[in-house]
């Protein structure tokens, strides 16, 4: 399975709006500008966290984004959702239902095994998603990240929170 970069930017951008102060926000510029992407790419994926109810989009001469709920009612998996929507990974297209070998339809009455095992591995795959929370991500990455990264991280979002307008 692969997901897009943009599930990446949005765990990394939900990560780093968690650590602002209550009310404040940080401008999509200044997102981008962290993690090294086009403010363009990003923005469209803000937008479609902002439509999820993960992310809170504020106007203004101090507008910009911030989580709409917090860290611990986050999952990775409501992300994941957001970004690449409600879909299977795997969509089965019932092949063996064609080429020179295929039969009747009515022999292929049973769900085709291959797609079942496929879907199993999804509902594994979410569920352990659905049970990480962005507060777990956050906790187990300031537990073992590099000093000098989290005095970055933290210096970095204070010179760019906006106060609430």
């Amino acid at each position: 399975m692969k997901l897009s970069e943009g599930v990446e930017a949005a765990i990394h951008c939900a990560t780093l709006l968690a650590q602002l102060e209550e009310g404040r926000t940080m401008p999509a510029s200044a997102l981008a500008e962290y993690h090294g992407l086009s403010p363009s790419y990003l923005l469209k994926h803000l937008k479609t966290l902002t439509a999820a109810r993960i992310l809170e989009s504020v106007s203004g001469p101090h507008g910009g984004y911030r989580l709409a709920r917090s860290a611990d009612a986050i999952t990775l998996l409501d992300v994941v959702l957001a970004i690449e929507g409600p879909q299977p990974a795997f969509r089965c297209a019932e092949i063996r239902q064609r080429g020179p070998g295929a039969l009747e339809p009515e022999v292929y009455a049973a769900p085709c095994n291959i797609n079942a095992a496929m879907l199993r591995a999804e509902q594994a795959y979410r569920a352990e998603l659905r049970k990480t929370q962005l507060s777990d991500v956050i906790s187990d990455y300031l537990g073992e990240a590099d000093p000098r990264a989290l005095a970055f991280s933290c210096a970095f979002v204070a010179r760019n929170q906006r106060p609430q307008g």
